[in-house]
């Protein structure tokens, strides 16, 4: 069944004629009798009586004209309702963030999104960066923001720029310089996030490739929670560089670590991008836009 047969079938049975049939349809009416036979060819029976003076609907036919009148109203939903989902007037896009940066970096970016595309809905994920992956992975959500994987497995990495892991200590901490080293740090009792964190999980990789060895004597779920810790004076914590202002309004002092330094790439994570939405792409864009070769995190 095509739309240009249901099409035809409810001009026929509307006018009862196929000369004015064919005039609503800008068609000749052989070729909209034609349109009509082969119809009723595929479906093994008559929808028509036809007869020389008007042309009538079988039983068949009648039990066929609400259904054809449905069919009809239904397409032309669907075609609009793609039309605006094509045009980014309608549509949800979901998005994982980790916390740390669902928390500091996202709200700009949604803002900006929102003002761009205003009916356009928005869900999102605030999950570690493990699960921002197998969300993706599992094609939950479209895109997602989080460290660099090892392992793409079939998906896509775009960076949007490179965080610093910082030590935050607490205001009255005294160091020799502007900036502390890995074994000053753990000299203080450490505080840092819970497995499975990808914020813990960098930290302890890169110090088991400096043969550092640390303890952990605090462990929570949130960087907020980790803030209050340290201005208690419960310890020092290392946290991305994003999240310093978080920290420097508690009153805590934010310094760069050496020996080693660890940075982390951040970007968006997705299939391939010619697989993802309209709504997706355009938040794609927008996202590498607002994170250009030039940002920064104290941006």
């Amino acid at each position: 069944m095509t739309l240009k047969q249901v099409q035809a079938f409810l001009a026929v049975a509307a006018s009862g004629n196929f000369a004015d049939a064919a005039q609503t349809m800008f068609l000749s009416q052989p070729a909209l009798s034609l349109i009509i036979k082969a119809f009723e060819d595929e479906l093994g029976g008559k929808l028509f009586l036809r007869s020389t003076r008007r042309v009538e609907l079988t039983a068949e036919g009648e039990a066929f004209l609400p259904r054809a009148r449905e069919l009809l109203v239904h397409w032309h939903s669907t075609t609009e309702d793609l039309r605006l989902r094509m045009a980014l007037k309608k549509g949800k896009i979901a998005v994982a963030a980790m916390p740390y940066f669902a928390a500091t970096a996202l709200p700009s970016l949604l803002k900006r999104f929102k003002c761009s595309y205003p009916d356009l809905q928005i869900e999102i994920h605030d999950v570690v960066a493990e699960k921002v992956v197998e969300l993706v992975q599992a094609g939950s959500i479209e895109l997602g923001i989080t460290f660099e994987p090892t392992a793409l497995n079939g998906l896509e990495f775009a960076p949007l720029y490179r965080d610093r892991f910082v030590a935050v200590l607490p205001a009255d901490y005294q160091t020799s310089g502007n900036r502390i080293s890995w074994r000053e740090l753990l000299t203080s009792d450490f505080i840092t996030l819970q497995h499975p964190s990808g914020i813990r999980s960098s930290i302890e990789a890169e110090l088991a490739k400096e043969g550092i060895e640390f303890t952990v004597a605090y462990d929570c779920h949130q960087l907020a929670t980790i803030g209050q810790l340290v201005a208690n004076d419960f310890g020092v914590a290392v946290i991305p560089s994003l999240c310093s202002k978080q920290m420097n309004d508690l009153g805590l002092k934010c310094l760069p670590i050496t020996e080693p330094v660890i940075e982390k790439s951040v970007g968006l994570l997705s299939r391939p991008k010619n697989l993802l939405s309209v709504a997706a792409q355009a938040m794609y864009e927008l996202a590498l836009k607002s994170y250009g070769s030039d940002w920064s995190p104290q941006d």
